[in-house]
């Protein structure tokens, strides 16, 4: 049976809303002075009928993501010759990269599967927290990646004066007070609000603006918070990204040539590879919410998914690709090592 919009069953709704004791009527809105404090996350309402169909691809991604990331991870922890700093780097963001599918994937899956699609308030903002305060990182790797080379390239003979144990454990004390302080802020202002509109949050996962738009009342000071956050992380970020990358660009076709120019230009190509992706889902994420206020649900479910999850699965696929010590490192771990099929051919000869 469904509902007159036939979006998705009504005894979902009824699960969670008792209208007797609650006042709230079967599509989830409130009758009197109440505030939800339990939520139905209906991810893609428009495919709900075939969500079935939808776990594939988010479990493929997953798969991808999990398998990747904690390839990269093993082989630079293990690797003698993967030690050092930029090496390092790539570690952290195949780390946020992670982290980050644990904390929502498992969820959509079994909602889609086992219907198993019902959050409190409580678990509905820690998980907002986690997503956002982790995936605050990967911008804070992705900047401090851009000073790495940036030194490397343009300061060369500073390298171990600037790019230390020092300078990365300032940089961490710096960006774990300014992301968790900010996270910290649109959490709590979101937790303060009263959810009287509905109990369904038509997304896959907690995401901020989604749930303020369940909240009855102002929310500009919710809107202001998440801008400044913005601006603050992710757009501080990209600023110092740009800075580095123009100097970086502006010293390779001026000084190199030949294999140092090749060598410095894949260097950096990967990484801008990197970060072109994760902006661009970035800015599509914040535009949509922003200014695509007409857009169906399920297009906002899709960018705000592919912001998140997206560079997820990309970035070990690059790394691995594009980056020739770890991919012979990982040909290694796999016995797939060249100088193992030489050795095999030199004693093919020599019997």
């Amino acid at each position: 049976m469904e509902d007159s919009e036939g979006s998705f069953p009504v005894r979902t709704l009824d699960r969670m809303v008792d209208n007797r004791s609650t006042g709230v009527n079967l599509q989830g809105h409130v009758t009197g002075n109440i505030s939800h404090t339990n939520f139905i996350l209906i991810g893609f309402p428009g495919f709900y009928e075939h969500r079935r169909f939808l776990s594939i691809p988010f479990f493929f991604m997953f798969f991808v993501a999990v398998v990747g990331n904690s390839t990269i991870i093993f082989v630079i922890k293990t690797g003698s010759t993967l030690h050092a700093p930029m090496y390092v780097l790539i570690s952290c963001l195949a780390t946020v990269n992670l982290i980050l599918p644990l904390l929502f994937v498992p969820k959509v899956l079994f909602s889609f599967l086992f219907d198993l699609n019902e959050i409190s308030l409580l678990g509905c903002l820690l998980q907002m927290f986690f997503i956002h305060f982790i995936n605050s990182f990967g911008s804070t790797v992705l900047m401090v990646m851009a000073l790495d080379r940036y030194v490397a390239i343009c300061n060369p003979l500073r390298y171990n004066d600037y790019i230390n144990k020092s300078t990365f454990f300032k940089l961490s004390v710096a960006a774990l007070f300014r992301n968790g302080i900010l996270v910290s802020l649109i959490v709590i202002l979101a937790g303060s609000l009263s959810f009287c509109l509905s109990n369904v949050i038509e997304h896959c996962y907690c995401e901020h603006m989604v749930l303020v738009g369940l909240a009855c009342g102002s929310t500009a000071k919710n809107s202001i918070i998440g801008l400044l956050a913005i601006v603050c992380i992710p757009g501080l970020d990209f600023l110092f990204i740009c800075f580095s990358y123009l100097n970086i660009f502006f010293v390779v076709f001026k000084a190199a040539s030949g294999k140092s120019f090749q060598k410095g230009m894949h260097t950096c190509g990967t990484h801008v590879i990197v970060i072109f992706v994760s902006y661009i889902l970035a800015l599509c994420s914040f535009l949509a919410y922003r200014f695509g206020k007409s857009l169906p649900a399920d297009i906002h479910n899709l960018i705000s998914v592919m912001y998140v999850i997206f560079p997820c699965c990309f970035n070990p696929v690059i790394y691995g690709a594009r980056t020739k010590e770890i991919r012979d490192q990982i040909l290694k771990t796999l016995g797939l090592r060249k100088s193992n099929v030489i050795s095999t051919k030199v004693e093919s000869i020599t019997q």
